[in-house]
């Protein structure tokens, strides 16, 4: 139990301790399957699923990235596990950002993976898409992955009409918030991403510990994010071996 919810997670591998946060309506395998048994040669993964997603659930209050870094402290403090590396994608980076300005005693390095930080940072036509969303406007491959797990369509819609609220109130950071963080990051981006390349440069300015690297592909499929358009792809494997240099360096 996790702040009032079960939280599901699984831990892979041995070593330094790597968190990994999924994406808006993913679990950990439509974000991570692709890379995890990589991860998991050199690092002890911790795989959560966070509030209302994949196996994790729910409590009588919105999502919002304060309360899921949250989360993921008290889960790490449960785990006895002082300081990790966290690596986070998309929704999860948002995570992870708020992790690195709200908890820095906790984190080691950070990776943020096709994140953003200011509303500007995607094409405006992406917030119009959240008045009046309905499950239909959901990928079916993160529905399906859903039911699987539950096989509760009430739960899959309440999971996506909380997504929808959170995305509909995204509120930006400041520039001197994101400058606040400390922990050495890398931060990573598609060059047909959703949030725009610059955007990341942009971020990567601000913050005084950070690299940055912008790879081909869009969002997810650097690392064979459910999503991607080509399984065959060997591009999550030279990405599991970009964030293994980071890592461990």
């Amino acid at each position: 139990m996790v702040n009032g919810i079960n939280m599901y997670y699984e831990i892979h591998g041995k070593g330094r301790p790597l968190v990994l946060l999924h994406g808006g309506g993913s679990t950990l395998n439509t974000t991570f399957g692709r890379i995890i048994p990589a991860l998991a040669k050199r690092h002890k993964l911790i795989a959560v699923e966070l509030q209302a997603h994949g196996h994790t659930g729910d409590r009588d209050a919105p999502e919002t990235f304060a309360q899921d870094a949250a989360d993921v402290v008290e889960l790490l403090e449960q785990l006895d596990i002082q300081k990790a590396d966290v690596f986070g994608f998309s929704n999860g980076g948002q995570t992870a950002l708020e992790l690195g300005m709200r908890y820095p005693q906790k984190v080691g390095k950070l990776v943020i993976a096709s994140a953003f930080y200011k509303r500007s940072a995607v094409p405006a036509g992406f917030w119009d898409g959240f008045e009046g969303a309905t499950l239909n406007s959901m990928p079916k491959i993160y529905q399906d992955e859903y039911l699987k797990i539950t096989n509760d369509p009430a739960r899959l819609q309440n999971m996506f009409n909380k997504d929808v609220q959170r995305m509909r109130l995204f509120k930006d950071w400041t520039d001197d918030e994101i400058k606040s963080i400390q922990a050495p990051s890398l931060i990573v981006i598609g060059d047909q991403d959703l949030p725009f390349p610059e955007h990341a440069v942009g971020m990567h300015r601000l913050m005084p510990a950070s690299r940055l690297a912008i790879l081909p592909g869009n969002h997810g499929s650097y690392l064979g994010e459910a999503m991607s358009p080509d399984p065959n792809s060997r591009m999550p494997e030279l990405f599991a071996a970009l964030l293994e240099e980071f890592l461990t360096n």
